[in-house]
């Protein structure tokens, strides 16, 4: 169960802020073994002082177009799969107007038994 989090700043129409939803499950979906039901996001529109990041650091050229995705994932994934997942995320995102360089991923991994899907129970454990 990934939970995705999303840090944009404001001024952008629900319709664009679902898109970006769609977008990244997409991406978790077909690079990272997610099943299309399981979608959990939470949506963070920010002022523009509220969301700092630099403009060029690990060598990329930020706008205030800046998305951070945030996903909690269980732990195990290959390098390669999460190379996948970034590239993939930076695609779809584009595909909207979303340069590359505005797209930070960053991913948590946790152990299974860290859920609870509702209900007070473990659920992987």
């Amino acid at each position: 169960m990934p939970l995705v989090k999303l840090y944009l700043r404001k001024g952008r129409h629900d319709d664009r802020v679902a898109a970006i939803g769609d977008a990244v499950h997409h991406a978790l979906v077909s690079q990272a073994n997610v099943p299309a039901d399981d979608r959990f996001q939470i949506f963070h529109q920010l002022e523009p002082a509220d969301l700092v990041a630099h403009p060029t650091y690990g060598g990329v050229e930020r706008s205030d177009d800046l998305v951070i995705i945030e996903i909690t994932l269980n732990a195990g994934r290959t390098v390669e799969v999460k190379k996948n997942l970034y590239a993939e995320i930076a695609h779809q995102l584009e595909m909207l107007g979303i340069r590359a360089d505005d797209v930070l991923v960053s991913l948590v991994e946790v152990t299974k038994e860290n859920w609870s899907f509702g209900g007070g129970r473990a659920t992987y454990a």
